[in-house]
């Protein structure tokens, strides 16, 4: 059968195919089948990438990421964070993993008061705020959802940030001036591979190359593969997850960059979704997902799907730190990203 996996998506959402008992565990099942050579090359042969223009770009986020701040709000967090969270205890909510996901990010970026800071596809503006709030920087955050973008500035507006943080619709594409430091979580897999030398020279011409470190935070993969067509037709339209090699040679080597630290946080992600899932599931049952069931049970199966893929590790999530090649204002250990940073310099010895 060709395209099995998109096949059996369509059957569970048009209701023609239930699953009873764990629908989880069951999709694990199958995508460690799937982990074998020959599903893999018949997958590989299903997937093309899709053509990445202004205009489509935009299309594609407003399919997924436009459908209502009031739908997001019944499954995710308190702010709002849509991408992978750090559970320092697997024991720790939801919201305390988020905010513990974003202050993680602020320690592998080093912040220091008084510095610009750029992040490319800022979601519903969660880090830029904190960023702000906790670490006295500056920041321009871009994004081209108009529903993220309009709750972000109400946002920072109510809490008194909105003279620290600049709310920009605009793509990655439009990005300028300078900062010193860049950082994208969760937008690498909308860019699309041919893009990646775009994304490069934005790093190059808007990062100081003196003093400037850099963060992306992406949902990758082992082997180079395009995601099945069936999440590219229904959920994420364009979507590609990169492996490490690609991101590295397609987006920082042609920008001048040298990797600091790669941390993949699979089990992390695994662990988010599962959150996700339970909250979406009990939002379901309650009957408060303001959509029909064929919505309902295509984010069911996304979501399944999402876990059991994290669980399995068909799906990874990488975060890259970088700077400019060359540069030594770079940490001299990697001690402060676990434990305090108080008494702990962040920047090398001058040599």
């Amino acid at each position: 059968m060709l395209d099995p996996v998109g096949r059996f998506g369509d059957a569970f959402v048009d209701g023609h195919v239930e699953v009873e008992g764990d629908l989880v565990a069951g999709l694990e099942s199958v995508y460690r089948a799937l982990h074998s050579k020959s599903w893999s090359s018949l997958l590989a042969k299903l997937g093309q990438h899709t053509p990445h223009t202004t205009p489509r770009d935009r299309d594609n986020v407003h399919r997924h990421y436009n459908l209502g701040n009031d739908f997001y709000r019944l499954w995710l967090d308190d702010q709002l964070v849509y991408t992978c969270a750090y559970f320092e205890s697997p024991e720790q909510s939801l919201e305390q993993a988020q905010i513990a996901k974003m202050d993680l990010v602020c320690r592998k970026l080093g912040l220091r008061p008084g510095e610009t800071v750029i992040e490319a596809g800022c979601g519903w503006g969660a880090l830029a705020l904190h960023m702000a709030r906790h670490h006295g920087v500056r920041v321009r955050a871009y994004n081209i959802s108009s529903e993220q973008i309009r709750w972000a500035r109400d946002r920072a507006e109510r809490e008194g940030l909105s003279d620290r943080v600049e709310f920009l619709e605009a793509d990655y594409r439009e990005i300028d001036g300078h900062c010193d430091v860049f950082v994208s979580i969760g937008m690498l897999e909308h860019v699309g591979r041919p893009n990646y030398p775009e994304l490069g020279r934005v790093l190059a011409r808007t990062l100081d190359r003196e003093h400037g470190r850099g963060l992306l935070h992406f949902i990758g993969r082992d082997r180079s593969q395009p995601l099945d067509p069936w999440i590219r037709r229904r959920i994420f339209p364009g979507a590609y997850a990169p492996t490490l090699d690609e991101a590295i040679e397609g987006v920082l080597a042609p920008a001048r960059m040298s990797v600091l630290d790669v941390e993949n946080l699979r089990p992390h992600y695994a662990l988010t979704v599962r959150h996700w899932r339970e909250r979406y599931e009990r939002a379901v049952a309650d009957d408060r997902i303001p959509f029909d069931e064929l919505f309902r049970r295509t984010w069911r199966l996304y979501l399944a799907g999402s876990e059991a893929s994290f669980r399995t590790g068909w799906l990874q999530l990488f975060q890259v730190a970088f700077a400019p090649s060359g540069s030594n204002a770079v940490p001299w250990t990697r001690a402060s990203l676990y434990r305090s940073t108080r008494g702990l310099s962040w920047n090398a010895p001058t040599f």
